[in-house]
């Protein structure tokens, strides 16, 4: 599934074509993804101008002057193609623009989902009213997240997967953090102490805007907007890595918790 990088540098890369432009026209050509495509979207996006792209947690937010907010999730496979060479049977939504430009979100296996908010109430969107703060802004802190893990007896990479607690962060990079930071991924989250949650919001940030700067990290259908593939997997210090050496001279292994694989060395995270 694209994590928070993958979805950041998708909105980047959307941003490049889109931002400022006026859409002409909008295909939807089926009914729903994970869930109905908006009656209206159609209606609502034609002839409207795009004042900005974003995002929140894992979901892209495109902008436009009639103070509605097309906002995207691309689920397990989704992925906005820029201009491509013809439509697929994939592309179940299809923008262009008044410079003749063509973007076209598509989906093979059809999780990912696409919402209309009113973008006064964006904050209040029920997706969106119980996240807690972005990894990469200021309100990810070290006093934020003692708060958070205080008497809690769940693992701490159980933690960061809440959503309540940190928004958009997903099992790569939290394996990852938390490898960075030396921290055991089974460790009671209220047991974690100031010292090493100072090390790991840098930790965080650290990996997230790697992975950005790398386009993200490749894994089964996702490629940036362009076509390109990310190609951060290539430095993943734990990742995927179970059974080879760690750089402390430990070995990668990997448990599972909740269900997801966790890879982690036993020998310099503790």
């Amino acid at each position: 599934m694209p994590e928070l990088p993958e979805v950041e540098t998708t909105v980047r890369g959307l941003a490049t074509v889109l931002d400022g432009q006026v859409i002409t026209r909008v295909g939807v050509n089926r009914a729903d993804l994970r869930r109905p495509f908006p009656v209206d979207l159609a209606q609502a996006l034609t002839g409207a101008r795009v004042t900005g792209l974003s995002r929140r947690a894992k979901y892209g937010l495109i902008h436009t002057d009639r103070d509605r907010t097309m906002v995207f999730h691309l689920g397990m496979s989704g992925r906005w193609r820029i201009d491509p060479e013809d439509i697929g049977k994939h592309d179940h939504l299809v923008l262009e623009t008044a410079d003749g430009r063509v973007l076209s979100l598509n989906d093979a296996r059809r999780f990912g989902s696409v919402d209309l908010v009113d973008t006064a109430a964006l904050d209040a969107w029920p997706q969106f009213a119980a996240l807690g703060p972005e990894p990469l802004g200021e309100g990810l802190s070290v006093a934020h997240l003692k708060a958070a893990f205080k008497g809690r007896i769940a693992a701490v990479k159980l933690l960061l997967l809440d959503q309540r607690i940190v928004a958009g962060l997903g099992n790569i990079y939290v394996c990852e953090a938390l490898g960075r930071a030396g921290i055991h991924p089974e460790r009671e989250g209220g047991k974690v102490s100031a010292k090493a949650l100072a090390l790991l919001v840098p930790a965080i940030r650290d990996v997230l805007n790697e992975s950005i700067a790398a386009g993200g990290s490749t894994l089964r259908d996702y490629a940036r907007p362009s076509g390109e593939l990310g190609y951060f997997a290539k430095d993943w210090r734990v990742y995927g890595r179970e059974g080879e050496a760690c750089a402390c001279g430990g070995t990668v292994e990997r448990v599972v918790q909740g269900g997801r694989s966790t890879f982690f060395c036993g020998t310099c995270q503790k």
